[in-house]
C-alpha cells in the first residue's frame, strides 16, 4: 500500500511559479514510477509529467516542456513539480499519482494523491 499527500498548490498570477509537493509513505513507495496530471474543469484527467522509479528517465506532455520540471528526492520519498511561466490553461487540480506498470494513462496508476489545486490568474 502507498499513500500520497500532495501540497502547494495556490492561487498565482500568470508568468508566475509554484512548486508542488507529493509525499510517498509505504514499504514499496520508492519502487514506483511517479507521475503528475491534473484535471481543469469540465475536462478529463490528463498526463502531464512522470519521472522513473530511479529518477533518470522524465517525461513531459508538450505543453509544458520547457516551463515544468519533475524530480524526486528518493531519500525524502517526496517528488516535485516546479512550474514556471505559468499560464491560465494550467489551471486545474493536479494530482500525483504511482505506477508499476509501463504506462502514463490515467487508468493504468495504482495509486492516487487527493489533489492540490493551482490557480492561475490571468
Amino acid at each position: 500500500q502507498v499513500q500520497l499527500v500532495e501540497s502547494g498548490g495556490g492561487l498565482v498570477q500568470a508568468g508566475g511559479s509554484l512548486r508542488l509537493s507529493c509525499a510517498a509513505s509505504g514499504r514499496t513507495a520508492r519502487n514506483y514510477d511517479m507521475g503528475w496530471f491534473r484535471q481543469a474543469p469540465g475536462k478529463e484527467r490528463e498526463f502531464v509529467t512522470g519521472i522513473s522509479w530511479s529518477g533518470g528517465n522524465t517525461y513531459y506532455v508538450e505543453s509544458v516542456k520547457g516551463r515544468f520540471t519533475i524530480s524526486r528526492d528518493l531519500a525524502k520519498n517526496t517528488v516535485y513539480l516546479q512550474m514556471n511561466s505559468l499560464k491560465p490553461e494550467d489551471t486545474a487540480v493536479y494530482y500525483c499519482a504511482a505506477t508499476l506498470s509501463s504506462t502514463w494513462a490515467p487508468g493504468g496508476m495504482d495509486y492516487w494523491g487527493k489533489g492540490t489545486l493551482v490557480t492561475v490568474s490571468s
